[in-house]
Protein backbone atom coordinates (compact mmCIF):
# COMPACT_ATOMS: atom_id res chain seq x y z
CA UNK A 1 0.00 0.00 0.00
CA UNK A 2 1.46 3.41 -1.22
CA UNK A 3 2.61 5.72 1.74
CA UNK A 4 -0.65 8.25 1.24
CA UNK A 5 -3.20 5.92 0.83
CA UNK A 6 -1.11 3.91 4.12
CA UNK A 7 -2.04 7.76 5.91
CA UNK A 8 -5.41 7.96 4.80
CA UNK A 9 -6.38 4.72 6.04
CA UNK A 10 -4.45 4.99 9.71
CA UNK A 11 -6.33 9.06 9.67
CA UNK A 12 -9.51 6.49 8.77
CA UNK A 13 -9.21 4.71 11.62
CA UNK A 14 -8.67 6.80 14.27
CA UNK A 15 -11.68 9.39 13.36
CA UNK A 16 -13.79 6.04 13.42
CA UNK A 17 -12.41 5.61 17.23
CA UNK A 18 -13.11 9.12 18.31
CA UNK A 19 -16.54 9.18 16.46
CA UNK A 20 -18.10 6.52 18.72
CA UNK A 21 -16.25 7.63 21.58
CA UNK A 22 -17.59 10.86 20.78
CA UNK A 23 -21.58 9.82 20.70
CA UNK A 24 -20.85 7.86 23.46
CA UNK A 25 -19.30 10.84 25.39
CA UNK A 26 -22.72 12.71 24.00
CA UNK A 27 -25.18 10.73 26.02
CA UNK A 28 -23.02 10.63 29.16
CA UNK A 29 -23.39 14.81 28.97
CA UNK A 30 -27.46 14.32 28.24
CA UNK A 31 -27.74 12.92 31.32
CA UNK A 32 -26.53 16.29 33.27
CA UNK A 33 -28.20 18.69 30.50
CA UNK A 34 -30.84 20.91 31.76
CA UNK A 35 -31.15 19.02 35.28
CA UNK A 36 -28.98 21.68 37.00
CA UNK A 37 -25.46 19.99 37.61
CA UNK A 38 -23.27 21.13 40.00
CA UNK A 39 -20.91 23.85 38.97
CA UNK A 40 -17.31 24.93 39.66
CA UNK A 41 -15.52 28.30 38.75
CA UNK A 42 -11.85 28.11 37.62
CA UNK A 43 -9.97 31.11 38.51
CA UNK A 44 -13.27 32.67 39.78
CA UNK A 45 -14.07 33.19 35.84
CA UNK A 46 -14.53 29.87 34.15
CA UNK A 47 -17.28 27.50 34.87
CA UNK A 48 -16.79 23.77 35.04
CA UNK A 49 -20.01 21.56 35.46
CA UNK A 50 -19.73 17.88 36.94
CA UNK A 51 -21.04 16.83 33.74
CA UNK A 52 -17.57 18.17 32.05
CA UNK A 53 -15.65 16.10 34.56
CA UNK A 54 -17.71 12.94 34.25
CA UNK A 55 -17.58 13.30 30.18
CA UNK A 56 -13.74 14.40 30.40
CA UNK A 57 -12.78 10.72 32.43
CA UNK A 58 -15.24 8.58 30.39
CA UNK A 59 -12.90 10.38 27.02
CA UNK A 60 -9.46 9.63 29.20
CA UNK A 61 -10.27 6.42 29.96
CA UNK A 62 -11.64 5.18 26.32
CA UNK A 63 -9.45 6.70 23.95
CA UNK A 64 -5.79 5.77 26.08
CA UNK A 65 -7.42 2.11 26.05
CA UNK A 66 -8.10 1.98 22.56
CA UNK A 67 -4.14 3.77 22.16
CA UNK A 68 -1.90 3.61 24.72
CA UNK A 69 0.79 5.49 22.85
CA UNK A 70 -0.79 8.62 22.44
CA UNK A 71 -0.43 11.16 24.46
CA UNK A 72 -3.65 13.36 25.91
CA UNK A 73 -4.54 17.35 26.14
CA UNK A 74 -7.16 17.84 27.79
CA UNK A 75 -9.07 21.52 29.08
CA UNK A 76 -10.34 20.00 32.17
CA UNK A 77 -6.78 17.23 32.85
CA UNK A 78 -3.75 18.33 33.97
CA UNK A 79 -1.25 18.60 31.42
CA UNK A 80 1.11 15.96 30.73
CA UNK A 81 4.45 16.59 29.44
CA UNK A 82 4.64 13.04 28.18
CA UNK A 83 2.83 14.44 25.54
CA UNK A 84 5.02 16.59 24.40
CA UNK A 85 7.00 13.39 23.03
CA UNK A 86 4.14 11.24 22.05
CA UNK A 87 3.93 10.58 17.74
CA UNK A 88 0.29 11.22 18.29
CA UNK A 89 -2.11 13.72 20.50
CA UNK A 90 -5.54 13.34 21.63
CA UNK A 91 -6.72 17.00 21.97
CA UNK A 92 -10.07 17.08 24.22
CA UNK A 93 -12.75 19.49 24.97
CA UNK A 94 -15.35 17.39 27.05
CA UNK A 95 -17.70 20.09 26.46
CA UNK A 96 -17.02 22.71 24.45
CA UNK A 97 -19.79 25.64 25.36
CA UNK A 98 -19.79 25.36 29.29
CA UNK A 99 -21.43 28.24 30.09
CA UNK A 100 -24.31 27.57 27.33
CA UNK A 101 -24.60 24.00 28.77
CA UNK A 102 -25.22 25.13 32.03
CA UNK A 103 -27.12 27.68 30.98
CA UNK A 104 -29.58 25.27 29.13
CA UNK A 105 -28.85 26.22 25.91
CA UNK A 106 -28.32 23.69 22.74
CA UNK A 107 -25.16 24.96 20.82
CA UNK A 108 -21.96 22.69 22.89
CA UNK A 109 -20.41 20.24 21.75
CA UNK A 110 -17.84 17.21 22.77
CA UNK A 111 -14.65 18.02 20.81
CA UNK A 112 -11.74 15.21 19.86
CA UNK A 113 -8.96 16.21 17.66
CA UNK A 114 -6.12 14.05 17.20
CA UNK A 115 -3.18 16.04 16.59
CA UNK A 116 0.39 14.76 14.72
CA UNK A 117 3.22 17.10 14.30
CA UNK A 118 1.35 20.42 15.27
CA UNK A 119 -1.47 19.25 12.42
CA UNK A 120 -4.65 17.58 13.37
CA UNK A 121 -5.42 14.48 11.39
CA UNK A 122 -9.20 13.46 12.76
CA UNK A 123 -11.85 15.48 14.38
CA UNK A 124 -14.96 15.53 15.27
CA UNK A 125 -17.79 17.31 17.20
CA UNK A 126 -20.04 15.87 18.38
CA UNK A 127 -23.24 18.23 19.50
CA UNK A 128 -26.08 15.92 21.21
CA UNK A 129 -28.53 18.86 21.93
CA UNK A 130 -29.26 19.93 18.76
CA UNK A 131 -28.51 16.23 16.15
CA UNK A 132 -25.53 17.28 15.08
CA UNK A 133 -22.27 15.04 14.20
CA UNK A 134 -19.15 17.07 12.10
CA UNK A 135 -16.43 14.91 11.45
CA UNK A 136 -13.09 15.09 9.37
CA UNK A 137 -9.95 13.15 8.16
CA UNK A 138 -7.17 14.47 6.53
CA UNK A 139 -7.41 14.54 3.16
CA UNK A 140 -11.21 12.95 3.14
CA UNK A 141 -13.68 15.84 2.90
CA UNK A 142 -15.56 17.45 6.48
CA UNK A 143 -19.29 16.07 6.89
CA UNK A 144 -21.82 16.84 8.64
CA UNK A 145 -24.40 13.94 10.00
CA UNK A 146 -22.67 12.12 6.88
CA UNK A 147 -22.70 14.50 4.34
CA UNK A 148 -19.98 16.76 2.47
CA UNK A 149 -19.84 20.09 3.70
CA UNK A 150 -18.29 23.41 1.87
CA UNK A 151 -17.37 27.13 3.07
CA UNK A 152 -19.85 29.70 1.35
CA UNK A 153 -19.14 30.97 -2.09
CA UNK A 154 -18.01 34.87 -2.24
CA UNK A 155 -21.18 36.77 -1.80
CA UNK A 156 -21.51 40.67 -1.95
CA UNK A 157 -22.91 40.28 1.09
CA UNK A 158 -21.22 38.53 4.48
CA UNK A 159 -22.43 36.82 7.90
CA UNK A 160 -19.54 37.52 10.20
CA UNK A 161 -19.68 36.54 13.71
CA UNK A 162 -17.11 37.42 16.61
CA UNK A 163 -16.40 40.31 18.86
CA UNK A 164 -18.02 43.68 18.01
CA UNK A 165 -14.40 45.34 19.11
CA UNK A 166 -12.86 43.26 16.15
CA UNK A 167 -15.83 43.28 13.26
CA UNK A 168 -16.10 47.23 14.35
CA UNK A 169 -12.16 47.40 12.76
CA UNK A 170 -13.02 45.91 9.25
CA UNK A 171 -12.67 48.43 6.11
CA UNK A 172 -15.66 50.14 5.45
CA UNK A 173 -16.35 48.38 2.10
CA UNK A 174 -16.39 45.66 3.76
CA UNK A 175 -18.08 46.26 7.36
CA UNK A 176 -20.96 47.90 4.98
CA UNK A 177 -21.63 44.63 3.65
CA UNK A 178 -21.11 42.38 6.50
CA UNK A 179 -24.13 41.63 8.32
CA UNK A 180 -22.91 40.17 12.00
CA UNK A 181 -24.13 37.23 13.94
CA UNK A 182 -24.80 36.61 17.05
CA UNK A 183 -22.79 35.44 20.09
CA UNK A 184 -22.15 31.64 19.84
CA UNK A 185 -21.17 30.63 23.18
CA UNK A 186 -18.95 27.20 21.83
CA UNK A 187 -15.98 28.28 19.68
CA UNK A 188 -15.66 24.95 18.17
CA UNK A 189 -19.34 25.20 16.61
CA UNK A 190 -18.85 28.66 15.44
CA UNK A 191 -16.02 27.65 13.55
CA UNK A 192 -18.19 24.77 12.29
CA UNK A 193 -20.45 27.08 10.88
CA UNK A 194 -17.74 28.75 8.76
CA UNK A 195 -17.19 25.46 7.22
CA UNK A 196 -20.76 24.02 6.38
CA UNK A 197 -21.50 27.75 4.91
CA UNK A 198 -23.91 29.68 8.07
CA UNK A 199 -21.03 32.06 8.45
CA UNK A 200 -18.67 33.46 5.99
CA UNK A 201 -15.74 33.93 8.85
CA UNK A 202 -15.40 34.45 12.37
CA UNK A 203 -12.58 36.57 14.47
CA UNK A 204 -11.45 34.56 17.38
CA UNK A 205 -10.32 36.39 20.67
CA UNK A 206 -7.15 36.34 21.78
CA UNK A 207 -6.11 33.18 24.25
CA UNK A 208 -8.28 30.52 22.22
CA UNK A 209 -6.70 27.18 23.65
CA UNK A 210 -6.08 24.09 21.46
CA UNK A 211 -8.55 22.45 22.91
CA UNK A 212 -11.23 24.74 21.44
CA UNK A 213 -9.63 24.57 18.26
CA UNK A 214 -7.97 22.00 16.76
CA UNK A 215 -11.32 19.60 15.72
CA UNK A 216 -12.57 22.48 14.76
CA UNK A 217 -9.69 23.34 12.49
CA UNK A 218 -9.47 20.34 10.46
CA UNK A 219 -13.09 20.48 9.66
CA UNK A 220 -12.77 24.21 8.28
CA UNK A 221 -9.75 22.67 6.67
CA UNK A 222 -11.37 19.84 4.88
CA UNK A 223 -14.17 22.46 3.70
CA UNK A 224 -12.38 24.64 1.67
CA UNK A 225 -11.36 26.99 4.51
CA UNK A 226 -8.43 27.52 6.94
CA UNK A 227 -7.54 29.26 10.28
CA UNK A 228 -4.71 32.18 10.59
CA UNK A 229 -3.15 33.78 12.97
CA UNK A 230 -2.27 38.23 12.38
CA UNK A 231 0.99 36.80 10.67
CA UNK A 232 -1.37 34.91 7.66
CA UNK A 233 -0.02 31.76 9.73
CA UNK A 234 -2.33 28.62 10.24
CA UNK A 235 -1.95 27.58 14.12
CA UNK A 236 -0.17 24.32 15.33
CA UNK A 237 -1.73 22.21 17.88
CA UNK A 238 0.07 19.80 20.93
CA UNK A 239 3.08 21.83 21.85
CA UNK A 240 4.23 23.36 25.21
CA UNK A 241 2.04 26.74 25.45
CA UNK A 242 -1.68 25.50 24.32
CA UNK A 243 -2.71 29.06 24.02
CA UNK A 244 -2.93 31.09 20.72
CA UNK A 245 -3.29 34.42 19.37
CA UNK A 246 -5.86 36.43 18.09
CA UNK A 247 -7.37 34.58 14.73
CA UNK A 248 -9.63 34.62 12.03
CA UNK A 249 -11.45 31.87 10.63
CA UNK A 250 -12.96 31.72 7.09
CA UNK A 251 -11.91 31.33 3.47
CA UNK A 252 -9.90 33.35 0.40
CA UNK A 253 -10.03 36.30 -0.22
CA UNK A 254 -11.93 37.40 2.90
CA UNK A 255 -9.29 35.49 5.03
CA UNK A 256 -6.82 37.88 4.24
CA UNK A 257 -9.05 40.93 5.15
CA UNK A 258 -10.04 39.79 8.58
CA UNK A 259 -6.48 38.55 9.35
CA UNK A 260 -5.45 42.25 8.03
CA UNK A 261 -7.58 43.61 10.96
CA UNK A 262 -6.25 41.23 13.55
CA UNK A 263 -3.03 42.09 12.48
CA UNK A 264 -3.42 46.41 13.25
CA UNK A 265 -5.18 45.53 16.29
CA UNK A 266 -2.17 44.03 17.48
CA UNK A 267 0.04 46.54 16.14
CA UNK A 268 -2.05 49.32 18.01
CA UNK A 269 -1.44 47.37 21.14
CA UNK A 270 1.90 46.66 21.26
CA UNK A 271 2.60 50.03 20.32
CA UNK A 272 0.56 50.79 23.24
CA UNK A 273 2.55 48.66 25.80
CA UNK A 274 5.71 50.18 23.99
CA UNK A 275 4.82 53.98 25.54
Amino acid sequence: MPESDKALHAHAEDLSLITGVAREAGRIALKYFRRDPEVWWKGGTSPVSEADLAVDRFLREALLAARPAYGWLSEETAAAPERLSASRVFIVDPIDGTRAFIGGRPTWCISIAVVEEGRTIAGVLDCPAVEEVYTAARGDGAFANGTRISVKKPAADVVIAGPKSMLSKLPADLFQRTRPHGYVPSLAYRIAMVARGTLDATFVKPNAHDWDIAAADLLLHEAGGAILNASGVAPQYGGADPRHRALVAGSQPLLRKLAAVVADLESREAGGRSL
